[in-house]
């Protein structure tokens, strides 16, 4: 399947145009994590950012089967009880939707209209991806990994399953899992039960729900969502760089409390404890910085002890002297690989990867 077999436009908004009534429909379907579930180091379930691209497939851990084939030396089927006897993992991964701070980009693009609450923390319970491939025995002519989640659907006209790709290396190197436990519990509908793969460090398209194949094949996979759907493109006709690893980013628990319609945020003068999360899924976090005058200064934050996983998000903390009248916040993230958060971020078509830095407006009095 090739790129030119695929409508590759995606619309922008026109100049002042508002929300339309299709992407109010996905914000109906969709949800983020509210900001002040921030103080989570990980996030209930119920909080957790959920995107759904098509429908919730029904799914029963009783009769559903994982089937782990093509250039593999034995094709294999595994139901969740073979699955729970193989050597179990659980690991605390940060997921976040690749089009998170979509709706604030001129022109916006008309799709889910994130601004910057599609983040979550769970610790996810399964077998590595890694143990499931050496079990089927993986040939020398396998290149890339083909994973199939039960969700079917239409996107730009293409009528097809939900599928990602990563090449073996990736597949194998990222830690991947095979989950069919969130947080201690079995996944709930919405984040992919019975099965769902994750991939730690990535966007959360890569990581397929309501997983039922796992296929190697011999090539490169060039189904819609690698080789449309998820990629950085200025102009729509341009092949554009394809989407990975999630960018390092910064989030502030908005302080004091909020105006109901504009969330601006009110605190009394005197010393206002600042507090966040900060992740990157291409090295561990290395500093944060804070500025209270919208950027013109900043400021180091304290970071918390790194845990365990190092690619889940890291608390942070300042204390700021507040003086009365109006500021902006903003916060921005340095990861060890030396990526560093903008404070603006490239407009891409799509709206992907979008990790320009948090604003928030607060009065103080």
């Amino acid at each position: 399947m090739s790129i030119e077999q695929f409508s590759v436009r995606g619309r922008l908004a026109d100049t002042g145009e508002g929300i339309t009534g299709d992407e109010l429909q996905l914000a109906a379907r969709n949800h983020g994590i509210p900001l002040e579930a921030l103080r989570y180091d990980v996030t209930p379930a119920g909080l957790h950012y959920v995107l759904v691209h098509y429908d919730i497939p029904a799914g029963s851990a009783a009769t559903w089967r994982l089937a782990v084939d093509g250039c593999v030396e034995q094709p294999m089927s595994f139901g969740l009880t073979e699955l729970r006897a193989m050597t179990r993992r659980t690991v605390r991964v940060t997921l976040e939707c690749a089009g998170n701070g979509r709706a604030s980009l001129q022109p916006r693009p008309i799709s889910q209209p994130w601004l910057n609450e599609a983040v979550g923390t769970a610790e996810w319970t399964g077998v590595l991806l890694a143990d499931l491939l050496e079990n089927a025995g993986i040939r020398s002519d396998a290149v890339d990994v083909v994973f199939t989640g039960a969700d079917h659907g239409i996107e730009r006209g293409v009528e097809q399953d939900y599928q990602r790709g990563l090449s073996l290396g990736e597949a194998i190197g990222s830690g991947a899992i095979v989950a069919w436990e969130m947080n201690g519990d079995p996944l709930p509908p919405q984040h992919g039960y019975p099965l769902r793969l994750v991939v730690p460090g990535w966007y959360g398209m890569a990581s397929v729900k309501w997983l039922r194949s796992i296929e190697l094949i011999d090539h490169e996979f060039d189904g819609f969502q690698n080789a449309v759907a998820y990629r950085i493109r200025q102009e729509a006709d341009e092949l554009g760089t394809a989407i990975t690893r999630i960018e390092p980013r910064a989030l502030l628990i908005p302080p004091g409390f909020p105006d109901f319609m504009s969330r601006h945020r009110f605190v009394a003068a005197g010393i206002v404890p600042l507090e966040g999360k900060a992740w990157s899924g291409w090295a561990p976090i290395d500093r944060v910085e804070v500025s209270t005058d919208a950027g013109v200064t900043w400021s180091p934050a304290k970071l918390d002890a790194a845990g365990n996983d190092e690619l889940a998000w890291r608390s942070f903390s300042h204390d700021w002297d507040a003086a009365p009248g109006e500021h902006v916040l903003t916060v921005r993230a340095i990861d060890a690989s030396g990526r560093e958060q903008p404070v603006e971020a490239p407009w891409n078509r799509g709206g992907f990867a979008n990790n320009s830095a948090q604003r928030i407006t607060v009065l103080v009095t």
